[in-house]
């Protein structure tokens, strides 16, 4: 799901740390056997290896507090005696008294394609404090992703070209340039990976997520996955219920068979059309601050007339439309940084570029992460569903889209397009679902107007976990809430995490106060990536 980023969490600790469907089901009940089997297989043999935590290697960029080890994982769960990757691990002990110990506590940011190596870090943060305490909190870098058996499909100095367009309606000559450059990538990572893409998927990264369960010497899981990695922790609860012990679900995934991943994204893209609206009405009522217009719609003309201006002349030479619109997506998924792009882009049509430079330039020294990331993602995606593989389809859904949501949609698509021309096998996605008692209770936190993952999936993961709590944050729209900045959101948080305790069913939290236009502190606060679910 288009939506990069590391979330919530990941958010917050940025700054300390500088039509026709095709598919091959990955086997039927035998093959599920053997994986099982060889899940388990795994998990014994890292529970009796342990993990060896040292310092951490300098490319990980974090302090010495921080130690980091690996644990081995089978590449293919059908073959656990055959080749094994390693998967990177970060930790920092619990800081409390030794009788509120309360064991390891893992993070996942999402993505697919994001680490959360950074994550014991949110220990020094006033809202992880009591967490830090009672918890070891651990981060570690997925199958594929960082010094995780990393993936690439394509050589990083081309995979942030600048300056780039980006049509809201394309024309079928600009289709049929980027369906050739999709094919290209797909082929690229067939070509690159080999054999072994096919085992990057969303079921591995549960199993994998079990095997690192073991390693730490837990009996049972406390887990917090964010964004894409409330898919995978529900895929764990699904084949390990009995090995949970908390988890806590932040911005949720809808789970649904049938949603992953082609029609995740299509209602992904309808909803980022109603939070680019909430951007653009605070923007209007903001007038006097940025004077972009006083009407959404005023707001809207204005950015069209950057892009216009930007797709005749670079800013900087660098920034072009398509630059323009990766910088704005984040409006979407985090109202932090709406201050600064209004006035980034207020000071553009002043004749002031340098802002928008600073905020949207491609950054060579991260080319690598990025296209790592986005291998991860398109591998995984690809990887785990049936996709349509007739351009007709996805001309047809995505042209009678744009006309409802023209903001993201056919960015949308060409993030995901590769998909179309896959050669590695699709699974067929698992069917989520627990048994009441099964499972004990669960959080889900949401955001009533998330758009990277849209509310309706919140709430059809709680019908599916029987037992599980949804927390809702009204009438707003920040994508991972978990950690953030709505007390509420964080008081049940922490009673679940430290006290076990949730309300009875479900609970609502009032948003948090909008962001205040003429204040940068708090959007200095809280950077956040680019894209990805």
């Amino acid at each position: 799901m288009r939506a990069v980023a590391r979330y919530g969490v990941a958010a917050a600790i940025a700054p300390l740390i500088a039509g026709t469907l095709a598919v091959s089901p990955a086997g039927g009940a035998a093959a599920q056997d053997a994986e099982a089997r060889g899940t388990a297989i795994a998990a014994r043999r890292a529970a009796a290896e342990g993990i060896a935590f040292g310092d951490c290697p300098r490319e990980e960029r974090l302090p010495a507090a921080v130690r980091c080890g690996t644990v081995d994982v089978p590449l293919d769960y059908a073959e656990p005696d055959g080749a094994r990757i390693a998967l990177t691990v970060s930790r920092i002990p619990a800081t409390g008294e030794p009788e509120r110990y309360q064991g390891a506590f893992v993070y996942n940011p999402g993505g697919p394609g994001a680490s959360s190596m950074y994550f014991p870090l949110a220990g020094t943060l006033p809202e992880w404090k009591r967490i830090a305490r009672a918890y070891d909190l651990v981060g570690y870098a997925p199958r594929g992703v960082a010094r995780s058996a990393p993936l690439s499909c394509q050589d990083p100095k081309e995979y942030l070209k600048a300056p780039t367009q980006s049509p809201v309606h394309p024309s079928p000559a600009e289709k049929r340039e980027r369906r050739a450059a999709a094919k290209a990538y797909a082929d690229g990572c067939a070509r690159i990976v080999g054999p072994s893409l096919r085992h990057y998927t969303s079921l591995n990264n549960a199993r994998d997520l079990d095997v690192l369960r073991a390693a730490l010497g837990q009996p049972r899981l406390t887990f917090m996955g964010a964004s894409y990695g409330t898919y995978f922790g529900a895929l764990y609860a699904t084949l390990f219920p009995s090995h949970v012990r908390r988890m806590v679900f932040d911005s949720a995934v809808d789970p649904a068979r049938e949603k992953i991943w082609y029609r995740s994204n299509l209602a992904q893209s309808l909803a980022f059309e109603s939070r680019w609206a909430d951007f653009r009405a605070w923007a209007a009522r903001h007038d006097e601050t940025f004077g972009l217009g006083t009407t959404p719609e005023a707001v809207a003309e204005s950015y069209e007339r950057a892009r216009a201006r930007l797709a005749v002349t670079p800013a900087g030479g660098v920034v072009g439309p398509g630059q323009l619109q990766s910088a704005f997506l984040g409006t979407a998924y985090y109202d932090d940084y709406w201050q600064p792009r209004a006035r980034a882009l207020s000071e553009y049509l002043r004749g002031n570029e340098e802002p928008l430079i600073a905020q949207a330039a491609p950054r060579p020294g991260s080319a690598k992460d990025a296209e790592n990331s986005n291998a991860v993602y398109t591998a995984v995606e690809c990887n785990d569903a049936p996709w349509p593989t007739d351009w007709a389809v996805w001309d047809r859904d995505n042209t009678e889209l744009a006309r409802r949501a023209p903001f993201e949609t056919w960015d949308n698509v060409w993030a995901n397009l590769p998909c179309a021309y896959w050669s590695a096998p699709r699974q067929r996605p698992l069917e989520v679902r627990t048994k009441r008692g099964a499972l004990p209770p669960v959080l889900i936190l949401a955001a009533e107007r998330d758009a990277a993952t849209p509310y309706a999936g919140a709430k059809e993961l709680a019908r599916r976990l029987k037992g599980a709590v949804l927390i809702t944050e009204e009438d707003a729209g920040t994508h991972g809430v978990g950690g953030g900045p709505n007390s509420c959101v964080n008081a049940h948080l922490e009673n679940y995490l430290l006290r076990g305790q949730t309300p009875v069913r479900r609970a609502a939290c009032a948003p948090h106060p909008e962001p205040d236009p003429v204040s940068l502190d708090r959007s200095a606060a809280r950077p956040k990536p680019p894209h990805n679910v």
